[in-house]
């Protein structure tokens, strides 16, 4: 169920968290400079996956697999264009799953995860896995269920082949004025403005950016008030 920002926020970035995160980033220290070497990928952000995704491994899902993408392909969803493209996507994901198991001669009654069918430290879907998960440590086999480095790596190609722009920012906080900005927010994460057009409806932000940058502006539901925050394309790349 959705939550406003103030209340979603608390659950995932708290003091645990952040030192179960400083923990995990000092006995990997290695694999993560590997990381930002080999995909640009600052290694707090690999960091910050892997602690909202499976709270460091501690997290990574009790429920059979096959039974999740199962029950979610083709028996859950009521009649709606939405549960069509869903079937369709969880279909997919149970193929994948056969051949990833195959691939890695694994038994696909055994393999666990997510409720939605996710796997590993940063709860990949089976074709994820089978497209962007990596053997970082050299032992020639991929596991994102039991070893970090791997954990580490796969994230960091994931967010590579996605787009991610090494050493650019992620998000800028923003103030606005008058109302016209309100019509450009939506549901949608991808970036659809340049920062002069968000400029030219009332958005301020960092001066020093350059104003063809594409952005997405972005309202967070705070206790006393709206947050605004301008999204550039590494953000979307963290979203996906």
């Amino acid at each position: 169920k959705a939550k406003p920002w103030h209340e979603y926020r608390k659950i995932f970035v708290t003091e645990t968290r952040a030192n179960r995160g400083l923990d995990f980033w000092k006995e990997n220290r290695a694999a993560l400079e590997k990381a930002e070497l080999e995909f640009g990928v600052d290694a707090a952000i690999i960091v910050s996956i892997i602690g909202v995704e499976t709270n460091y491994g501690r997290n990574t899902g009790s429920y059979k697999v096959i039974d999740a993408l199962t029950t979610l392909a083709f028996d859950y969803y009521t009649y709606t264009e939405k549960r069509e493209s869903r079937k369709k996507f969880f279909t997919i994901q149970l193929e994948h799953l056969f051949l990833l198991a195959r691939e890695q001669n694994q038994d696909p009654l055994e393999l666990k995860g997510s409720y939605a069918g996710a796997m590993g430290w940063g709860q990949f879907m089976p074709n994820s896995y089978r497209n962007y998960a990596v053997d970082f440590d050299g032992d020639d086999t991929i596991d994102i269920w039991n070893n970090p480095a791997d954990a580490i790596g796969s994230v960091g190609n994931y967010f590579k082949m996605h787009g991610w722009k090494k050493g650019q920012d992620v998000a800028h906080k923003a103030s606005t004025s008058g109302n016209a900005f309100e019509s450009i927010l939506n549901s949608s994460l991808e970036p659809d403005k340049t920062l002069l057009e968000l400029s030219n409806l009332g958005v301020t932000i960092n001066p020093d950016l350059s104003g063809e940058m594409k952005a997405k502006l972005l309202k967070f539901e705070q206790k006393n008030g709206n947050d605004y925050w301008v999204a550039l394309e590494n953000f979307y790349v963290i979203t996906r």
